[in-house]
């Protein structure tokens, strides 16, 4: 198996992969934007993904997110346990099958480095930002705004404000005319999960120095 791991991490800067492997990720949600991501994050060689959800697979999630026919109704964070450690087994996963509330984000994410925020609905997305930054007001948190629809790639941004960085295009809004689609969630995901990488790499190159 340890051969296999050398071969696995083969070709990677091995600064960037030994800050990556001591580095913890939480996840808050694992629908289109955070079972994409923390796949992104596994890939990458993330040394922990801390993930929370309370939702199952359910046959409308499989046009855009992680999961697979054969894990439709098993809980999102099952699923995606196992789906991740197929793409890597040198992480570790700490998943939890609960609802995030105001009163548990502290206890569920108190190890993670920094947080990626993958909810559907803007006041949980508001609550989770709030109780984040009020607990955890020196690590940064990736929250994801506007990206339903298809198309209007050069729209999609990233802003910082502060602590909270946010990445989408701040405006399209999800309902039944303008559905959620794998490409630009997906986008949206890769962009979150490429600003956790570097985020992880100036914050603790610096303490390396």
């Amino acid at each position: 198996m340890k051969e296999l791991e050398r071969l696995y991490f083969a070709k990677r800067d091995l600064l960037v992969l030994a800050i990556l492997q001591e580095s913890a990720v939480g996840i808050a949600g694992a629908g289109g934007l955070g079972s994409n991501a923390a796949m992104l994050l596994a890939r990458a060689g993330v040394g922990k993904l801390i993930i929370a959800d309370f939702d199952v697979v359910e046959p409308s999630d499989l046009n855009r997110q992680f999961y697979f026919i054969d894990q439709i109704g098993l809980p999102k964070v099952v699923a995606l346990e196992q789906n991740l450690k197929k793409l890597n087994p040198y992480c570790a996963y700490e998943m939890h099958n609960v609802k995030i509330t105001p009163e548990n984000i502290k206890e569920i994410f108190s190890a993670a480095d920094l947080l990626i925020e993958a909810f559907d609905q803007a006041d949980q997305k508001q609550m989770l930002i709030e109780q984040w930054l009020a607990h955890f007001p020196n690590r940064p948190i990736i929250a994801a705004s506007g990206l339903a629809g298809y198309g209007g790639n050069n729209k999609i941004r990233q802003r910082k404000l502060g602590n909270l960085y946010i990445c989408g295009d701040e405006a399209s809004e999800c309902d039944e005319c303008t559905a959620p689609m794998a490409p630009r969630i997906t986008i949206v995901a890769a962009m979150q999960a490429n600003l956790a990488v570097e985020l992880l790499v100036k914050i603790k190159g610096r303490r390396k120095k």
